[in-house]
């Protein structure tokens, strides 16, 4: 199982971090970069972005350092005779691109935590968080992002947290500055799903909240979703739920809400 030497996440370093060791270590290195950084490759110094990753074997050259005002990464640094990591498909000494950076950050987040325990089930954790995190690194390696991968990110993080928004198909292709069928083919591309039933998706949801733990009519509640029009937001909460609005399961408080509201005549 791997032993770990130290692990560390959100790491933040000065804008002059210079990490070099030309002899490499006795151990493994991974690095996850949250902020731009430079690395030497193959005998030349190139800048990646942020959100990539990067394994040095044992004895391997290591160099790289901040590029910005400040440098920040998640580390760890381990032993390990796994095959799964001694003969990993990683390209090593080479930065690569995260597609999902949260989610392996969030791995970081466990292995220290794991890490700083003093349990039975210490090691087994610690070897189960490697194996995900090392199953996810092989995917990223693996996959041919499209230059527009991290502005689709930040546009469906945009859509999730405001819902709201008179989102329109040529409202987010503007966003990134982008056609609109090149939008939705690359959207669907990366996640599966459309642009607009993403936003309809989210919009249900922050919905089912609403109805859950508010007091706010059906109309107030379609509003609140960017629905201008009543009977539409009705009819979408229906096909994506299997219910009318104020028979939500767990929503009977507000029940009474909209009998009284003389919104359920929309329905």
């Amino acid at each position: 199982m791997p032993s770990i030497h130290y692990v560390e996440y959100d790491a933040a370093h000065q804008h002059d971090f210079v990490y070099s060791i030309p002899e490499g270590l006795d151990a493994w290195l991974l690095l996850l970069t949250q902020t731009p950084a430079l690395f030497e490759v193959n005998g030349e110094l190139k800048e990646y972005p942020a959100h990539s990753a990067v394994l040095y074997p044992p004895k391997h050259n290591i160099y790289y350092r901040a590029c910005s005002r400040n440098y920040v990464n998640d580390w760890v640094r381990f032993d390990a005779d796994e095959s799964y990591i001694t003969e990993t498909v990683l390209p090593v000494g080479t930065p690569f691109s995260l597609p999902d950076p949260g989610y392996c950050h969030q791995l970081f987040q466990l292995l220290t935590l794991e890490n700083s325990f003093q349990n039975d089930y210490r090691e087994l954790s610690i070897d189960y968080l490697f194996r995900l995190l090392f199953n996810k690194l092989s995917e990223a390696s693996q996959d041919k992002l499209t230059p527009q991968y991290y502005n689709l990110l930040e546009l469906r993080k945009t859509l999730y947290s405001n819902p709201g928004h008179p989102w329109t198909v040529s409202s987010m292709a503007g966003y990134l500055h982008i056609s609109t069928g090149y939008l939705q083919t690359i959207y669907k591309s990366a996640f599966g799903i459309s642009c607009m039933e993403d936003v309809i998706q989210c919009r249900i949801r922050l919905a089912k909240e609403k109805l859950g733990f508010g007091q706010h009519k059906i109309a107030e509640i379609a509003a609140l979703c960017g629905y201008a029009n009543v009977e539409h937001f009705c009819r979408q909460f229906r096909q994506l739920t299997g219910f009318s609005p104020p028979r939500l399961p767990g929503a009977a408080g507000f029940q009474a809400t909209a009998d009284s509201g003389g919104d359920v005549g929309a329905l």
